[in-house]
C-alpha cells in the first residue's frame, strides 16, 4: 500500500516547545501560501481514501487541499508529550529525566505521555487496518512524528535527538507499507 504522508504547514507556537497533541494554530502570514504548496504537490495525485488527524493544524491543511470530508483518525495524532506538552524542553537538559529522555525518546515515554515506539505502534495499527480494507493508495495529513514513525516502520534507526530528522512544514512524502 502506498501512503502518503503531509505534514502540516507551520504553526503559530514559540520555537523549540514541545507543543505535540495540544490544539495549536497554524501561521497565519504564510499558511495560504503554504497550503497552496501543497495542493500542488497534491493535484496529480488521487487516493482511494483520505485520512486526517483530528488537531486544527492538520484538518484546516485537508480543508484546504478540497478534503473537508477527510476521516479523523486519533492515531495520526503527533506525539503526547503528557506532563511536557507546552515545554521547553531544551532548556532543562540539565534536568536528569529531560537529559535521560532525550537519549532514550525512542523507547522512553516522557511522564504521563508516550514514547515514539507508543506512536509507531498505533500508525502500524492504523496502516494495518487500512491494508486490510483493500486499499492500494492513500493520504494522511498528519505531524512530524507520524513521518518519523513511517520511517521508523520501513527500518529506520535515530541514534541521537530524534527532532533533528523532522521533515519541513508542508512536507508530501510517499511510503510504501
Amino acid at each position: 500500500m502506498i501512503v502518503y504522508i503531509v505534514r502540516h504547514t507551520s504553526v503559530d507556537v514559540p520555537y523549540e516547545i514541545c507543543y505535540g497533541q495540544t490544539d495549536v494554530p497554524v501561521r497565519e502570514a504564510s499558511f495560504t501560501a503554504e497550503a497552496a504548496c501543497v495542493k500542488e504537490k497534491l493535484s496529480a495525485l488521487s487516493f482511494e481514501a483520505v485520512f486526517t488527524s483530528p488537531l486544527t493544524r492538520c484538518v484546516r491543511l485537508a480543508t484546504f487541499c478540497g478534503y473537508d470530508d477527510a476521516i479523523r483518525d486519533k492515531r495520526l495524532m503527533e506525539l503526547n508529550f503528557g506532563d511536557w506538552e507546552w515545554v521547553f524542553l531544551y532548556d532543562l537538559l540539565d534536568v536528569p529525566e529531560v537529559s535521560s529522555w532525550f537519549k532514550n525518546q525512542v523507547q522512553e515515554r516522557t511522564p504521563n505521555g508516550e514514547s515514539f515506539l507508543d506512536m509507531q505502534e498505533r500508525l502500524l495499527n492504523f496502516i494495518e487496518e487500512q491494508k486490510a480494507k483493500g486499499y492500494e493508495q492513500i493520504c494522511l495529513f498528519a505531524h512530524g512524528g507520524i513521518h518519523l514513525c513511517a520511517q521508523m516502520l520501513l527500518g529506520k534507526k535515530f541514534n541521537n535527538d530524534v527532532f533533528m530528522h523532522l521533515p519541513p512544514y508542508g512536507s508530501v512524502i510517499e511510503y510504501e507499507f
